[in-house]
């Protein structure tokens, strides 16, 4: 009995194990606990080991590469066709791996280091602040409404509404106090979100990956820090299209016949560089009539035949494609065909 690929279902106490030999044969289905799967992977002959991405796998497949075995980390997309109907349990989540791993085409996931995933620790942390911050700032402007009380749009004016709570002597005193509880919490969530800002800032200036893509128009020190944190490497996008295509900046198909019909964008994979690099290419392009390069001028062409939200992903997807080049050749941006901005 050689085992050649092991299919690992992983949880938080029960994980599920699916050996197969050469033949795609199964020779191993058991369930371990948690404190098991070491000493599991000790005994075993060094194989190849398929799991699931998830923020957990990583910690595991660093666990068994330093116990010699070949660990590989596959999209649960990738997984879920193979999961025989009706049959829906650990497994066959395990075996399903197995199946899909074993697929000439099987693509996968980069594991991450302790590093990686620390600094996308304090990205997870700071858009979770963020949320809650915005919550409770529509909180606030919501209970002012409900007397009379407003304020201009912006994070920046809730000082101003703050104060009108103060000196407005018909407020009832419960009110009161429930304001200056939001207030407070939104003024702790502003500081806490404006540490985790400058850890994030620090990261960007001392990695050289994040410097290199703070370059490009529109990415800021945010942006260029999360996305060197996320691609482990970016040699498993063979083009600039499939790292774009990753980040769901690609249209929808809905083509046959020969007929092509593309449809809004596919928003797969990492939802925060998406949503990091619209709101750059948003930026840019406002500043569109001052932006001096050929790029700017692309923007300003599109514009005019397009809407602007529309305008706004194709941009968002030049900045992943000038993102990918920027990592593969390890050089920085360098804007080309500087031309006269039109009126």
């Amino acid at each position: 009995m050689t085992v050649t690929m092991l299919g690992l279902d992983t949880a938080k106490s029960i994980f599920q194990v699916h050996a197969i030999d050469g033949l795609g044969k199964a020779v191993i289905r058991r369930k371990l606990r948690r404190d098991e799967l070491p000493s599991f992977f000790e005994r075993q002959v060094a194989c190849t080991v398929v799991m699931e991405a998830c923020g957990a796998a990583h910690h595991w497949a660093r666990l068994l590469t330093g116990l010699g075995h070949d660990v590989k980390l596959i999209a649960p997309e990738a997984v879920k066709p193979f999961v025989k109907r009706g049959r829906k349990n650990d497994a066959a989540d395990a075996a399903a791996i197995c199946a899909a791993a074993s697929q000439p085409d099987a693509r996968f996931v980069p594991i991450k280091t302790l590093e990686q995933q620390g600094t996308l620790a304090l990205h997870s942390v700071r858009t979770l602040l963020v949320k809650q911050h915005t919550m409770l700032a529509n909180a606030i402007r919501g209970l002012a409404a409900e007397f009379g009380l407003t304020a201009p749009r912006g994070v920046a004016k809730l000082g101003e509404l703050e104060a009108l709570v103060d000196v407005d002597g018909a407020l009832p005193e419960t009110a009161q106090e429930a304001a200056r509880v939001l207030f407070a919490g939104c003024a702790a969530l502003a500081d806490s979100i404006d540490r985790f800002e400058k850890a994030i800032v620090a990261h960007a200036r001392s990695d050289e990956m994040a410097r290199r893509l703070a370059t490009i128009p529109g990415v800021g020190p945010i942006t260029a820090s999360l996305i060197a944190a996320t691609v482990a490497d970016i040699t498993a996008f063979a083009d600039a299209r499939r790292f774009g295509a990753w980040l769901g900046l690609v249209p929808r198909q809905y083509s046959t016949g020969g007929k092509t019909r593309l449809g809004r964008i596919t928003k797969t994979g990492n939802s925060e560089i998406r949503r990091l690099l619209v709101l750059g290419a948003t930026s840019m392009v406002y500043r569109a009539p001052h932006w001096n390069s050929a790029l700017g001028a692309w923007t300003r062409a599109a514009l005019q035949r397009r809407p602007v939200r529309l305008v706004t992903v194709a941009l968002a997807n030049k900045m992943a494609r000038i993102a990918w080049a920027l990592m593969t050749r390890k050089e920085v941006y360098r804007p080309k065909g500087y031309v006269t901005a039109t009126a």
